[in-house]
């Protein structure tokens, strides 16, 4: 017999079956949208890209680079495959927010993906450096709602040990600067308040982004690989110029940075 509620407290912090299988899955959805679609069944390639800015993506179909594959069965979003440096990887992009990365993340592994990496762009809270450069994410302060569906309560989402050491020293061949360090993951970009900056800066948290604790969190419950890397680009607003990313709006920075993780996981294969 299930137990009572307490009207009081969110359903997001009531015990979950954290074992148990959903009823729903991935795997199901996929294979209603190729049915629908009348779509054959086909991977998408090992080595794939979220891309919540679109930043990539539109430098990449821009130049002719990447081309929309046709037979990606998802309802709401494309696929995209290009190739660097001889590996092919698919790219999918303006996935913004936790539960719409996390709903992609399950997707992708169940269509074929090996490894993901996702570079979103995040606002600075302790400075490193100048703007634009790029954390390598170790820890993400689970501040979303998604993570708690997949993993008990706790502060903090980890990247893979070995996993970090590997991508942190593959990232200093890189042009742009890559620091490793926290981030805080919010479902509410418009809710960064000065107090919550102030606690999140005391923590030494180095920016704010909205994907990777549930990403992390993710990874961890299914055990695939996955890397996040923020792109800081950005002072919350409160600089003249910010949200400048450089050139080809650091399209080319990041996908520097993609190949550098994708070449380091393949020597882990």
């Amino acid at each position: 017999m299930n137990e009572p509620t307490d009207p009081d407290t969110s359903p997001l912090f009531e015990t979950k079956e954290f074992d148990e299988s959903s009823v729903f899955t991935p795997k199901v959805l996929l294979n209603s949208a190729r049915r629908q679609k009348e779509l054959p069944e086909h991977s998408v390639p090992e080595i794939c890209i979220l891309d919540p800015d679109g930043d990539i993506v539109r430098q990449l179909t821009a130049t002719g680079e990447a081309h929309k594959d046709e037979l990606w069965p998802g309802y709401h979003t494309n696929l995209y495959r290009f190739e660097q440096n001889d590996e092919e990887f698919g790219i999918v992009g303006c996935a913004v927010g936790a539960s719409f990365a996390v709903l992609l993340a399950e997707q992708l592994f169940a269509a074929g993906c090996q490894f993901l990496i996702s570079v979103t762009s995040s606002g600075q809270i302790v400075p490193k450096d100048n703007p634009p450069y790029f954390v390598l994410i170790d820890r993400a302060l689970r501040d979303e709602g998604t993570s708690h569906h997949y993993h008990p309560a706790g502060r903090y989402a980890t990247l893979d040990d070995e996993l970090r050491a590997s991508i942190e020293e593959a990232c200093k061949t890189v042009s742009r600067p890559v620091y490793t360090g926290a981030t805080w993951t919010t479902d509410a970009p418009f809710r960064e308040t000065q107090t919550a900056i102030e606690r999140a800066r005391s923590d030494e948290i180095l920016a704010v982004e909205m994907e990777a604790a549930a990403l992390y969190t993710f990874a961890r419950a299914r055990d695939q690989p996955v890397v996040c890397f923020a792109h800081v680009t950005n002072h919350m607003g409160q600089s003249e110029e910010d949200f400048e990313k450089g050139e080809a709006d650091g399209s080319r920075d990041a996908l520097e940075v993609i190949d550098a993780a994708a070449t380091t996981w393949r020597s882990l294969d």
